[in-house]
């Protein structure tokens, strides 16, 4: 299934928080008649080329399991895709989110452009301050090459209806950022 084109004017969101197929169900449930355009799942900030999830999963190719948003920025901003972020997936730890383990489960921030960057570490040092109790572990880095994930992963919830979902994804209650 390739991605669909991008209209012009979208802006692209890259973000891990551990397993990927919640995290895209939960975005696509929560902003898909407010702005955004696709979610997919993928594989990013590892050194190896076009891994596979076997590969990704033995830890080895350094990538993190990821969905990677193309949006409509005059629909929903950047900072509201972070702040979801923080309240749907545990920013407070290394390598892991539930019972799911391995650096492949680390929680990041992939920014495109210089804008994006200030954004998250903007919203990444609130939420530390105010929702997370300064315990926030989430990198920041560079979006460097994205890898689709196979087929079958892309809307895998959709597709497998009460498949695995890892108990850390969640919305959150927290108050609104200050």
């Amino acid at each position: 299934m390739p991605p669909a084109p991008i209209p012009e004017g979208a802006e692209t969101a890259t973000v891990a928080a551990g397993c990927f197929w919640g995290v895209e169900h939960l975005y696509r449930k929560h902003f898909s008649s407010r702005g955004l355009y696709s979610a997919r799942v993928g594989y990013i900030g590892g050194d190896t080329t076009n891994p596979s999830y076997r590969a990704v999963c033995s830890g080895a190719t350094g990538h993190a399991e990821a969905t990677q948003l193309v949006y409509d920025p005059t629909k929903i901003t950047y900072a509201q895709l972070l702040e979801f972020f923080y309240r749907m997936h545990d920013p407070t730890t290394v390598n892991q989110q539930g019972p799911d383990r391995g650096t492949q489960y680390r929680s990041g921030i992939f920014y495109h452009n210089a804008q994006q960057e200030e954004i998250a570490r903007e919203i990444t040092k609130k939420v530390n301050e105010q929702w997370w109790g300064g315990k926030v572990v989430t990198e920041i880095l560079p979006a460097k090459e994205w890898w689709d994930a196979e087929d079958y992963h892309q809307l895998y919830l959709d597709n497998n209806p009460g498949g695995y979902e890892c108990p850390s994804h969640f919305l959150r209650t927290f108050p609104e950022l200050k």
